[in-house]
């Protein structure tokens, strides 16, 4: 057996070092990366509801539906569940023909897990009365996000219910 040399030791504790910093960096890596890929999900359905409300307030119904995933469902409150994409755009379309306008939505609270992600968030809306005076009501959402294989984040489920959102 031969005796272990002193730069045989110099040298494995360089080649230590050296796989522990590349150790190191691939961790700050993949936490940069999935801290961006979070910040992304929120900045891109953020951006969705941004084309939403631009599409509501525009009367265009069928752009609103494009932001929803084909098999999507509304879950309004003391209604129906509607599900589909046309489903979407018929029940859009009758809450704009029914005068129904000035949406805003805010995102409060968005966390993402792979291609799924929810949104917690508030709207105003102004809605006519029966003599045809608007008034504007408030509410609170939660929507289910999902991200298509091109990459596109589309309302999946959609509940809301009138009331503060805090």
């Amino acid at each position: 057996m031969g005796a272990i040399h002193p730069v045989d030791i110099t040298q494995r504790e360089d080649e230590m070092r050296l796989v522990k910093s590349f150790a190191f960096a691939a961790v700050l890596l993949l936490s940069s990366a999935l801290s961006a890929a979070a910040q992304s999900a929120r900045e891109d359905i953020e951006a969705a509801l941004t084309k939403f409300t631009d599409a509501f307030n525009s009367g265009n119904a069928a752009a609103v539906a494009q932001i929803y995933t084909e098999d999507a469902a509304l879950l309004p409150p003391d209604g129906k569940r509607v599900d589909g994409r046309k489903g979407v755009e018929e029940f859009w379309q009758g809450a704009i023909k029914g005068g129904m306008m000035n949406l805003t939505l805010k995102a409060l609270e968005v966390e993402e897990s792979e291609n799924l992600a929810y949104e917690v968030g508030a709207f105003t809306l102004d809605v006519p009365s029966k003599d045809g005076a608007l008034s504007t009501v408030a509410g609170k959402y939660i929507d289910v996000w999902k991200k298509g294989d091109d990459g596109t984040w589309r309302l999946h489920r959609d509940i809301w219910n009138l009331g503060a959102a805090q």
